[in-house]
């Protein structure tokens, strides 16, 4: 997936007058975030079970070698073949291999946003592999020829009557704004790629380091089709999906429809341990497992480390309220919201996306809902310490803030300027706040509500109170 981070100031003022983009964004946040404030109310239990979690994943931050080379070796013993990729290239040339090696002409594909991180598709046409989405949300946006802009819900940005287009363009159906008849056309359509396809390809929401299984989590069923009827699985899955047990699974399982959709269990729950085996029914007699490292190593040494705690479940998109109003296109890159701030600097460097730990309020929600307890504020300006201390902050930002830092050490000049902004806040004031300032003070004016300065500024009205001064 192309790397356009450093445009989020441009793409999010393109986001801000796309009215359909606007609809859908609070339509949809909206609902997952009302399906999980009732379904943590009906779990007594969920900040115990939050801490277990978080406990676990920090264990595995701890011996993630040790827990690699078990699920390696478990998995290995039960058919399963394992690849590392230390980067992105090196993952795309593994992937193509597995497909030329196992005579892969067409391939279906499950939501996978490690796989979106090393341009998976791309490099199996390159080989010439046929890949085609089976999530419906990612075949919508396939045919659309476009990015995810949601982890768990991609084509959340599409209106029903744009769908309705894609398939009637793509699909050569009738054209109709049913959704029963427009999951019943792309049902049909992907029903037959099922049935030929050579290869199903899957991400892993976790990696069981004592069983060597690959567990994923999936709403739609197309998870469980794509690794039980093609000959060969593989699944994409980054080294920090790892869990110690499969007794810690009920753990994340718990918490990961809850905190995503706002469901007490996903419809479909599917451990995939090893290959085929004499007497199975079903399942895949060739199964590949590529881990991916792709930045994952360098970041479990750094003081960031707890960010590889992440289950993927979105409920800190949903709650944040840049995410909400501009949508995930606009973070540039695979990963959006406040997570997507922090990650993506840390995953293709902090000069390549330095615009992102910008893109939030610090309102501290995230972290609030985070099922695992990631501190992502503190990332956030953590990273933008950063950004100062590696030069990346403008001339112009430099200037500002350090004018910013000498008027705040002056009482005197702060309350005198406090005036002037009273007075000359009138001449823009317009009911309670203030219409609009002229440039470069516009951004703060064109799409916000700015609260106009008092005429009497807090300062003097606390001396006032106190009777220092009249």
């Amino acid at each position: 997936m192309e790397l356009n981070a450093n445009a989020f100031g441009r793409n999010a003022r393109k986001a801000l007058l796309d009215k359909t983009l606007q609809a859908a964004l609070g339509r949809t946040t909206e609902r997952f975030l009302a399906h999980r404030d009732a379904a943590v109310a009906a779990f007594p239990e969920f900040e115990r079970t939050r801490e277990r979690a978080s406990r676990i994943k920090l264990d595995v931050l701890d011996h993630l070698d040790t827990y690699l080379l078990r699920f390696i070796e478990e998995a290995e013993k039960r058919g399963a073949i394992v690849h590392v990729a230390r980067d992105a290239a090196q993952a795309r040339e593994i992937a193509a291999r597995i497909a030329r090696d196992e005579g892969v002409t067409l391939a279906v594909k499950s939501k996978s946003m490690a796989s979106e991180e090393i341009s998976f598709n791309e490099a199996l046409q390159g080989a010439g592999v046929t890949v085609v989405e089976s999530d419906l949300g990612e075949f919508i946006i396939q045919l659309a020829g476009e990015a995810p802009s949601h982890i768990i819900a991609p084509a959340v940005h599409k209106s029903r009557q744009e769908i309705s287009s894609l398939f009637e363009r793509h699909l050569g159906g009738p054209r109709t704004d049913s959704i029963p008849e427009l999951v019943g056309m792309a049902r049909r359509h992907l029903r037959a790629k099922f049935l030929s396809a050579g290869m199903g390809v899957s991400g892993g929401n976790f990696l069981v380091a004592d069983t060597g299984s690959v567990v994923l989590v999936t709403n739609e069923g197309n998870g469980r089709l794509g690794t039980v009827l093609p000959r060969v699985h593989l699944a994409v899955v980054g080294i920090e999906k790892v869990i110690p047990r499969m007794s810690d699974l009920p753990t994340f399982l718990r918490l990961l429809p809850r905190s995503a959709t706002g469901q007490a269990i996903s419809s479909y729950v599917s451990i995939v341990t090893g290959t085929r085996r004499a007497g199975d029914p079903e399942g895949p007699e060739r199964m590949h497992i590529l881990l991916l490292d792709c930045g994952r190593s360098a970041i479990l040494e750094g003081k960031y480390r707890e960010i590889l705690k992440c289950v993927r479940c979105a409920a800190c998109l949903n709650v944040c309220p840049v995410y909400q109003s501009v949508g995930g296109h606009a973070y540039g890159w695979v990963y959006s919201g406040p997570i997507g701030a922090v990650l993506t600097p840390l995953l293709v460097g902090l000069a390549e996306a330095v615009a992102l730990p910008d893109a939030s309020t610090l309102c501290g929600a995230c972290a609030d809902v985070c099922p695992v307890k990631i501190p992502l504020p503190d990332f956030l300006l953590e990273l933008r310490s950063d950004v100062r201390e590696q030069g990346l902050k403008t001339p112009g930002e430099i200037a500002a803030m350090k004018g910013y830092a000498g008027v705040m050490r002056r009482a005197g000049l702060l309350e005198a300027i406090e005036r002037i902004a009273g007075v000359l806040g009138q001449f823009f004031t317009k009911g309670k706040g203030i219409g609009g300032l002229p440039y470069p003070f516009s951004g703060w004016t064109e799409r916000r509500d700015f609260p106009a300065p008092a005429a009497l500024p807090f300062r003097k009205q606390w001396k006032i109170r106190r009777g220092v001064t009249r």
